[in-house]
């Protein structure tokens, strides 16, 4: 079994797009204006309108609801990551931090609110 997406439904596809393009620094694929991706080496984050979602699959979608799950996301300085994002508008949750298992990482969320960790192994 492979992994191979995390895909955001919601309701502002361009902006969470647009943030993304800009924290990941990586040009998505867009397919129209509902849906894009994210491709890196280890899997995809698509973002997806989540009307046309619900279109599919009826009432099975909120956007902007998330309080559970958290888009990780390794990188090889959270240092560097944590000054460049800073001159974004991020709502951040944790500022750079050594975790009990040992990953430095930054906690931010995304315009929908959902959680995102960059993270580096010490």
């Amino acid at each position: 079994m492979k992994l191979t997406h995390v895909c955001i439904t919601t309701s502002q596809v361009q902006n969470l797009v647009a943030f993304y393009e800009k924290v990941l620094q990586i040009k998505p694929d867009v397919a129209g204006p509902n849906y894009a991706e994210f491709a890196t080496e280890s899997g995809c984050l698509a973002v997806f309108s989540v009307t046309e979602h619900n279109k599919l699959a009826p009432d099975s979608a909120d956007s902007a609801a998330n309080r559970s799950v958290l888009i990780e996301f390794r990188v090889d300085d959270v240092h560097v990551e944590y000054d460049r994002l800073r001159e974004l508008e991020i709502e951040w949750v944790k500022p750079p931090t050594t975790q009990p298992w040992g990953n430095y990482s930054i906690y931010f969320r995304d315009p929908d609110g959902n959680l995102v960790n960059f993270y580096s192994r010490q």
